[in-house]
């Protein structure tokens, strides 16, 4: 299985914006969260790369990755119909072939870097000539911004499983019934960590999906409407072939959350050349606060 193509999703109501903010990367220098993606995807020897955006957005997405333009596609999806139909508008980019999956709202930071991750995938999705979806061992209460998986340890691969079952955002409860895993301490389940290879068959999965009209085939409309993920998606693929999770140790950070741009801007920092600055600074503004007398309120 040769995997050369991407697709990063853009196209979110709410997150469109959010892959254009300017960071400072591990090595010092300022960049867009997308041109952060395209490079770690670069790293894993991708070779195009599919940005489905909002209509009118294509040339503001251009401009955020001035060092790979010429490995950029663009799709447009023009209703804000959901996760499931932005994958699916880079059905004609994908083909026939498998292709990495990364969002655009996350950035990737930690012991292995976004790269380092995304080979993993590639090369397991290689050798198992499969799916394989990147999964964090996750706290209950983060539950309801991740979909997430149930399966068993694969023999001889530490830290893969074989998915057995896939739900969207369960609550606590649900989890607890359908994706309890006994390697896993207590309230952490597997979730998704943003970041996927992905056979063909989830193009056509996606599409009978859409064609049908269907909210989900977990008969769990009430928590995403009538509109359909990704993990609705992968709930079929796993009763149709073989289908792995890889657990990951690197972290996630979601942009979109409260102060999630300043928090991924640390964690790069924190990883990158500049760590002992970084440190160096964080301790001075901590003295400073500490010095700040405490404000009294009047009587």
């Amino acid at each position: 299985m040769r995997i050369k193509k991407a697709v990063i999703t853009a196209a979110g109501e709410r997150q469109r914006r959010l892959p254009l903010q300017e960071l400072v990367d591990r090595d010092g220098k300022a960049r867009t969260v997308l041109a952060i993606l395209v490079n770690d995807a670069v790293r894993a020897e991708i070779e195009e790369i599919c940005i489905v955006v909002r209509p009118g957005d294509e040339s503001d997405y251009l401009e955020a990755v001035p060092e790979q333009r010429s490995i950029l596609r663009f799709v447009e999806q023009p209703e804000p119909l959901g996760y499931g139909d932005a994958i699916w508008r880079a059905r004609n980019f994908v083909g026939g072939d498998a292709f990495l999956h990364l969002v655009s709202d996350h950035l990737f930071v930690g012991c292995e870097s976004a790269g380092d991750t995304a080979t993993a995938l590639l090369r397991l999705a290689t050798a198992e000539e499969c799916c394989v979806s990147a999964v964090r061992p996750t706290h209950e209460s983060l539950l309801r911004a991740f979909g997430a998986v149930s399966g068993q340890p694969v023999s001889g691969y530490p830290g893969v499983y074989r998915v057995q079952s896939v739900l969207e955002k369960p609550t606590p409860t649900l989890a607890e019934q359908k994706l309890v895993i006994p390697s896993l301490r207590a309230g952490h389940y597997l979730a998704f960590f943003g970041m996927h290879l992905l056979t063909p068959l989830v193009m056509e999965i996606l599409d009978e999906l859409l064609r049908s009209g269907a909210t989900s085939p977990q008969g769990a409309a009430s928590a995403h409407g009538s509109r359909v993920t990704l993990s609705d998606a992968l709930a079929v693929l796993a009763r149709r072939e073989k289908y792995l999770a890889l657990e990951v140790h690197a972290e996630r950070f979601d942009l979109g959350s409260t102060y999630g741009l300043l928090t991924s801007q640390l964690a790069l920092a924190l990883s990158g050349q500049d760590r002992a600055e970084i440190l160096s600074l964080m301790v001075q503004l901590l003295a400073n606060e500490q010095l700040r007398p405490l404000e009294t309120k009047p009587q």
